[in-house]
């Protein structure tokens, strides 16, 4: 699972992204809520390998919206799990990104984006045909993102899944995804809700004009120097 293996500086706030309706659990995302602070690319990119989260999210203009998202080894243009946390951090309705603005809105405490898989990294959903089988899976060798996945209850929508990045990067397994959680519910078609990792919540469903919206709670994991 992802974990935090460095000094973390005042300047980065933690976030855990896609709690269940308790609070708990969640994938940690780094925020460095003044993107000045860390100018171009390879000090950026350098601060996210340094501390190891899946991703780490860069604000550029806090009353616009305007972002940047790395993992400990790329930038990336878009990412569900990022977007999330930092649209309810800073309260905003839409975020700026490369691939184009992201509506953000807020709703009985679960805060959503809307964007569309075109926009999504590839992942390989596989489908199994239990959760104990999802359950029992190692970490496979790096090479492709898969996405491991199996119906906990069909008619209800509710998914259990891992994530696996594949990236050989020290992020093994995803705790949450919001990306993949996406092209799920793009293939699938419908709402699902998806319990990802220890148990962290996910929730995706398709809207009307082929767009994806992608859900999730929100809370403050850790401020300042850890």
């Amino acid at each position: 699972m992802t974990c935090l293996n460095a000094r973390v500086s005042p300047d980065v706030l933690l976030l855990s992204v896609f709690c269940d309706p308790d609070g708990h659990h969640g994938n940690l995302l780094g925020v460095v809520r003044d993107g000045s602070t860390v100018p171009g690319k390879e000090a950026r990119q350098a601060l996210a390998r340094e501390l190891g989260l899946s991703e780490t999210v860069f604000v550029d203009d806090a009353d616009r919206g305007a972002v940047d998202i790395y993992t400990p080894g790329t930038r990336l243009p878009f990412a569900g799990h990022p977007l999330v946390g930092v649209g309810w951090l800073l309260g905003l309705d839409t975020l700026e990104l490369p691939v184009g603005n992201i509506p953000v809105r807020h709703a009985d405490g679960v805060t959503w984006i809307t964007a569309r898989a075109a926009w999504a990294p590839p992942r390989t959903l596989r489908r199994y045909d239990s959760p104990a089988e999802v359950d029992a899976l190692a970490v496979p060798e790096p090479g492709e993102w898969v996405y491991a996945w199996a119906w906990q209850d069909e008619p209800a929508g509710r998914i259990r899944a891992r994530g696996f990045p594949g990236r050989g990067d020290g992020v093994d397994e995803d705790e949450a995804t919001g990306a993949a959680a996406l092209l799920l519910a793009d293939h699938l078609g419908r709402a699902v809700e998806i319990t990802q990792g220890r148990g962290s919540r996910i929730l995706a469903a398709p809207g009307p004009d082929g767009t994806i919206d992608i859900g999730g709670r929100v809370r403050i994991a850790a401020d300042g120097a850890l």
